[in-house]
């Protein structure tokens, strides 16, 4: 049965000083291994060469484009199938290459899995996605109200250098409980930016970040919400959307998850304890 590329959720809405139940729509994030079938020394083999986050939907061809970019294969003609391994279950896509096809996995493993921006995509199964990060547990009484939280993008976008000038980087940002930042990191990739901050952060003797909110300039995927939660951040709040997989993990996680911070509104998808109206 297909997955479903949009998921509707329940939402807290925040406007202004009035706070109301509503529901909303979310592109729905899950995993979806890509695993490699071809012939190695006269046997077949199976290899499971990529785990990845992705929106429901055209996986048969997120597999082709991946093995195409990567250098893997150079033409269609170089695959004798596409499919589901297992029918049932749309999160493994096979990609059966021709017996002439000699696919170089040294160079993927070295190209991809040690240089993907994300810290989900270079898994090699797809049960690593949600093994227990290491999350620095601690209890906490954070509270935040809108009014500070309504106030943090333009703070952050104050400190943004280079975006100011080209209007193409990812920025976040860490507030402590009264709103004042303690650090900023912006680059062309949201995970980046996220890893510097949390670079800085290890560097200068603060984690586990368990007192302070996390800001980002964009959406909120797993990615970035699984390295908050290994960095012990409690609550994160985003410019753009959140992702299904990111509002799930944020409610097992006891994480506080805000998004479509704009203005004097935001929406709590998760924790909607630590937001005093």
């Amino acid at each position: 049965m297909p997955v479903p590329s949009v998921a509707h959720v329940p939402v807290k809405r925040v406007k202004e000083a009035n706070i109301s139940d509503a529901d909303d729509m979310l592109a729905v994030e899950e995993p979806m291994e890509i695993r490699l079938g071809y012939t190695a020394a006269g046997k077949p083999v199976q290899k499971s060469i990529s785990v990845t986050m992705r929106t429901p939907g055209n996986d048969f061809e997120l597999a082709a484009g991946f093995l195409y970019t990567e250098g893997i294969i150079r033409s269609v003609a170089d695959v004798i199938s596409v499919k589901y391994a297992n029918e049932q279950k749309e999160q493994v896509v096979l990609v059966n290459l021709k017996d002439t096809v000699i696919p170089d996995i040294s160079k993927l493993e070295r190209n991809f899995y040690t240089s993907s921006s994300c810290g989900v995509c270079g898994k090699a199964s797809i049960e690593a996605v949600f093994a227990a990060c290491n999350i620095l547990e601690s209890k906490d009484n954070l509270r935040f109200s809108p009014g500070i939280i309504y106030q943090l993008p333009d703070i952050l976008r104050k400190h943004q250098d280079v975006f100011e000038h080209t209007g193409g980087l990812h920025g976040c940002a860490l507030f402590d409980a009264s709103g004042t930042l303690v650090l900023t990191r912006e680059d062309v990739g949201r995970h980046n930016a996220l890893d510097k901050l949390i670079g800085a952060a290890l560097n200068g003797g603060i984690l586990p970040l368990d007192k302070h909110l996390l800001l980002l300039s964009g959406r909120a995927s797993f990615e970035l919400m699984q390295k908050a939660a290994m960095a012990g951040i409690k609550v994160v709040a985003a410019v753009g959307a959140p992702s299904s997989l990111a509002v799930q993990m944020a409610e097992e996680w006891g994480m506080t998850l805000i998004g479509f911070l704009r203005g004097e509104r935001f929406n709590i998808y998760s924790g909607a304890e630590r937001i005093v109206i």
